[in-house]
């Protein structure tokens, strides 16, 4: 980090955040305005205040703060939810006597009497200890805390949700946010070299789930794609992960599956001094590898000026090395299945060599400037290297050869040696004022993600050399069509044999930056003799995304070519036999003339805004056990698209532009009913829209032409957003600490789902012989069940009290229509949605007692559709097979604040292994190891 994170959200947040709100159109400012003024409007008419009733929830032991706890004024039906700070608030109570009682699954209920009189605030502080006496701990720290701490989230939220607490995420072997998120129900992940990248929830790819950092929209460092790489963030700077399923009206709605909400360590999380530092060292199983981990958080309170503990400080780092590799071997799908048969037409022999580093701060303020005023400062930044090194045997043969035959093939040995840097960045000023009979939010935000590759050997290829072998081919034949083994003559292994080709450098730089401010109003009032509440809000959000690639290619080199010059040691390649390494600095000291290809430098390159403004209403009613929830957003998005063009006839790059503007007006229903304090029945109404992927709407077009046949490329800026109805209902039971029995059902209607085809030939495009783009094809549906379960057998004798077993499974089927043209005539056919499992499932059995805490981890998930490679041809669609990967945690309290940690990670040896056609025939097999990790970890309460 070349900047000190202090001074870098400074001037981000002077820059870009205020700079923005200045320069807002005069109509967006006119829509603030008027919402500004209705709330004036709305505060005046109610100059005469009632009196309200504020407190605190928090345990016995250690002070902690307790989020989701019900508190109900019992003569009024009027209920409130504790927040993250453990603070609760009544607005508006008329005068009188009244009887508060707390609700928090793991703790015995409080039912305390109070007065309230007009224009005072009554305070009423209410200190939590477990279900009539039990351990006490049980609602503090360890395994069933943060079960328990999550589930009483879900239970009290107006919408559907799923939350994890720093706590639980402790107890899993989890590097990230991607992997922490993996356990939870509905959701799964796909992984990068065996580590958790992106999140899917319910189904549906990570490029149509929204990820926000405290609350702010977080931007993706993907040159490509909309999602956001999880894996940038370690997950020791969390204090909760929270999915929300079903968006309200004053959130945003860019979510087609869920919303995900990474939350960092705060001050009022617990009292007084808090500190948990970490020091780990793991060994990578396939590399023989160790690498080191540390991390830290601390948090306190301070009392300034008249007030007692006002002033919160939370601070956390991390910063952790892997080093580790994997070994492959994958076909692509490139398969002939013409006469019933399968014959091999390329494969490539891989070898990975990582070393990932990730390193964070944290760094959150919070001020209780007033009774009634709270402001904070709150900053995430990540940083993620990736310098990986792939060394590769390609082979293309003469004719395609099946399993057993012996073929003549054309070999390369291919180097690639590059650097990547992933960093977010996320900082927001913001606050709540809360007034007589009004309750205001305010924040201004930004975030920013990156992703650089400074120039690096993005191909060095070396050839057969014809003085050493004359007919420039190799006999050779494979067994199995799966894990395929390759049989080679000794030449095939012998550096000799091979001469520098060619050497492509690349560099890449993507950018992308989001500025917002919104406000909301909420006001607590009532509807006949019922408590209600109505709350409305503006949002404005500019964001900018910008990709510059530049491609140099040398055919020209300095000394001997052979590739006996550039080798190193033999491969350490499980899979089989290899050849030499290939040293990366002998291959840059031997290039000669460099020459920039502008035509690759160019057609990459791409500027996009996106400038959405939106405005909500909603209301919420409770009627006996009855809780409604129903409003409307509206959100308007400016797009503007910069690219070029090159058109390969005239050998020109030229530029090209697009703009348009979409308004989407989103309703929605939400309904809780409570059969009782352990158990209810909610259902879901719900609209979201997402716009495609970056990618897709590039303006960018390369046009060529080859033996006559004319070929393009493009991406499609008139691309519709897809838009999503969605369906949910479902109970949830929570019979006791850390226990919940849910279902629910889900159904979700998508219109304009975007695919690749080819439109050469067309109308439009009858002079190509190829024209690949993208297309908004018809609705797609998914439908699916997700069940969940957990269970603490506190009611068993001691040592059997400790055992907890908990699990999840969601079961979903989709279908999407696409298609494309053969003469002239349009084929359609149904494939299920990409990144979309029917299956998946998560088990785990864990046990807890004063000095031992341990678990067993199962996650699964079933094949599913990784890429469509033709859109004609349903055997050359590529999936990605079942995975179950097994994980083992135990940590071991040696004293109160001192634990030691042991943990072990794809106990399964679990691969990642992909196909076209049946799981037969390989697309990509790729094996990791397992992965072991000892730590200790010292703390403080």
């Amino acid at each position: 980090m070349s900047q000190s994170i202090p001074s870098l959200v400074a001037t981000e947040t002077t820059n870009r955040a205020w700079g923005m709100i200045v320069k807002k159109s005069a109509n967006k400012i006119a829509v603030k305005k008027t919402m500004l003024a209705i709330a004036i409007a709305g505060m005046a008419a109610h100059a005469v205040a009632d009196g309200r009733i504020e407190g605190q929830i928090k345990t016995t032991e250690k002070g902690i703060a307790l989020q989701g706890a019900k508190i109900r004024i019992q003569e009024l039906n009027r209920e409130v939810v504790s927040q993250r700070d453990g603070r609760f608030v009544f607005l508006d109570v008329k005068a009188g006597n009244y009887t508060l009682v707390t609700s928090y699954i793991g703790a015995d209920n409080i039912e305390r009497k109070i007065v309230v009189q007009d224009q005072k605030t009554t305070r009423e502080n209410f200190n939590l200890i477990g279900v009539s006496g039990l351990v006490e701990n049980v609602i503090v720290i360890g395994q069933a805390a943060g079960i328990n701490k999550s589930l009483n989230k879900q239970r009290s939220a107006d919408n559907i949700i799923t939350a994890v607490s720093a706590d639980s995420i402790g107890q899993f072997p989890d590097t990230n946010v991607s992997e922490s998120l993996q356990r939870l129900p509905g959701l799964s992940i796909e992984r990068d070299q065996g580590e958790g990248r992106y999140v899917r929830v319910r189904g549906m790819s990570p490029d149509f789930n929204a990820v926000t950092i405290n609350g702010v929209g977080v931007p993706g460092p993907d040159a490509d794609r909309r999602a956001v790489a999880l894996d940038v963030i370690p997950s020791d700077l969390l204090e909760n992960l929270t999915v929300t399923k079903s968006v309200t009206p004053d959130m945003d709605a860019n979510s087609l599956g869920g919303s995900i909400d990474v939350q960092s360590l705060s001050a009022f999380d617990r009292d007084g001094f808090f500190y948990q530092f970490t020091a780990e060292g793991s060994f990578d199983e396939n590399t023989e590898q160790t690498s080191p981990k540390l991390a830290a958080t601390a948090s306190n309170q301070f009392s300034i000026g008249n007030g007692e503990n006002n002033l919160g400080v939370a601070l956390g780092v991390s910063s952790f090395k892997r080093e580790f590799g994997s070994d492959n071997v994958e076909t692509g799908g490139s398969w002939d299945f013409e006469d019933g048969e399968a014959r091999l037409e390329e494969l490539e022999q891989r070898d990975y060599r990582i070393t990932r580093e990730r390193s964070g701060v944290t760094l959150n303020l919070d001020y209780k400037a007033s009774d009634s005023t709270d402001l904070y400062w709150r900053n995430l930044y990540s940083e993620y290297t990736d310098s990986e090194i792939r060394l590769a045997n390609v082979i293309e043969f003469e004719d395609a050869v099946a399993e057993g035959e012996t073929g003549s093939a054309e070999v390369q040995r291919e180097l690639k040696d590059r650097v990547e840097t992933q960093k977010i960045l996320s900082t927001s000023l913001g606050g709540q004022t809360r007034l007589d009979k009004w309750t205001v939010d305010y924040r201004a935000a930004y975030s920013k993600s990156s992703e650089d590759e400074p120039q690096n050997i993005a191909g060095a290829v070396f050839k057969i050399d014809d003085d050493v072998i004359a007919d420039e081919v190799f006999d050779l034949s494979l067994s199995g069509t799966k894990k395929i083994h390759l049989t080679a003559p000794a030449e095939y292994y012998q550096s000799a044999s091979y001469k520098l080709d060619e050497v492509e450098l690349g560099a890449t730089n993507t950018n992308d930056e989001s500025t917002s401010v919104n406000v909301d109003f909420t006001r607590e009032l009532e509807w006949g003799n019922n408590p209600a509440q109505i709350k409305f809000g503006a949002k404005h959000t500019e964001r900018e995304k910008d990709n510059d690639v530049d491609i140099w290619a040398s055919e020209d080199f300095i000394g001997e070519t052979s590739l006996s010059n550039f080798a190193g040691s033999d491969v350490d390649y499980t899979l089989g036999q290899f050849g030499s390494q290939i040293n990366a600095k002998s291959v840059k000291a031997a290039l000669g003339e460099i020459e920039d290809d502008e035509v690759e430098s160019n057609i990459g390159d791409y500027a996009v805004t996106e400038d959405t403004s939106a405005a909500y209403i909603m209301g919420r009613v409770d009627i006996n056990d009855w809780r409604i929830l129903t409003g409307v957003r509206y959100e308007n998005t400016d797009f503007t698209a910069q690219g070029f063009s090159y058109n390969s006839e005239d050998d020109e790059i030229s530029s090209q532009s697009f703009s348009n503007s979409d308004d989407y007006f989103l309703p929605a229903l939400h309904i809780r009913y409570s059969i009782d304090d352990k158990t209810q029945i909610r259902a879901a109404w719900t609209n979201s829209v997402v716009r495609p992927g970056f990618a897709q709407l590039s303006p960018g077009r390369l046009i060529e032409e080859d033996d006559g046949d004319i070929e393009a490329e493009f991406g499609n800026p008139y691309l519709k957003s897809l838009e999503s109805s969605n369906i949910d209902v479902g109970i949830e039971h929570y019979p006791g600490v850390a226990s919940v029995l849910s279902a629910f059902v889900f159904y979700k209607d998508i219109d304009n789902f975007a695919y690749q085809t080819d439109l050469g030939g067309t109308a439009g495009y009858e002079e190509f012989d190829k024209a690949f783009t993208f297309v908004n094809g018809n609705s797609a549906e998914l439908l699916g069940i997700e069940l969940a379960a957990s269970k603490q057998f506190t009611q068993l004798p001691a040592p059997w009290d400790g055992l907890l077993i908990g699990g999840n499974a969601t079961f979903v089927d989709s279908t999407a229509e696409i298609g494309g043209y053969d003469d002239g005539e349009f084929i359609a056919r149904d494939i299920p949605l990409p990144s979309q499992s029917d299956t998946s499932a998560n088990f785990m059995i864990g046990y807890e007692s004063e000095k031992i805490s341990m678990r067993l981890s199962a996650n699964y998930k079933s094949n599913y559709l990784l890429e469509v490679l033709e859109p004609m041809e349903a055997d050359y669609d590529a999936y990605v097979d079942d995975q179950m990967q097994l994980d083992f945690s135990l940590r071991y309290y040696l004293t109160d604040s001192i634990k030691l940690h042991f943990e072990a990670l794809n106990l399964t040896d679990e691969i990642y292994y992909s196909y076209v056609k049946s799981p037969g025939y390989n697309a990509q097999y790729e094996s990791y190891g397992a992965t072991y990790k000892l730590g200790i970890t010292f703390m403080q309460f």
